[in-house]
């Protein structure tokens, strides 16, 4: 069985989640695709909940780290700004010196747990 350890940070801005893993997903996706509503359809989101969650990141950074077109006859976009791109990549650096330094506690952890959940 392949051991997997997986944290979920979220940054908070009073009650809002200003960046987690759900929003870095989507930022991923609005960067490969160029598009809020193709981005939520790979995360099986509604374009709704996919504006919701950008509108969330833009008013809790000082910058907004989407900037979207309406769309229409030649169609609408969504890129990430500089901004955003510098979000995403400060967070996935968080989370990948969080992974590595709890890596000897997981694997304590790991250790005492069964083989398979039981469901």
């Amino acid at each position: 069985m392949e051991e997997q350890v997986e944290i979920r940070l979220r940054l908070l801005l009073g009650s809002s989640i200003a960046i987690g893993p759900g929003k870095a997903e989507l930022l991923r996706g609005i960067r490969d695709t160029g598009s809020i509503a193709a981005a939520g359809r790979r995360m099986n989101m509604s374009y709704r909940r996919s504006w919701l969650l950008v509108r969330t990141m833009n008013t809790c950074f000082r910058e907004p780290l989407v900037d979207a077109t309406k769309g229409g006859s030649g169609g609408g976009g969504a890129r990430l700004t500089d901004a955003g791109l510098r979000v995403l990549a400060l967070y996935e650096e968080m989370e990948r010196k969080a992974l590595q330094s709890i890596a000897e506690e997981a694997a304590g952890l790991r250790a005492m747990m069964r083989d398979a959940p039981q469901e």
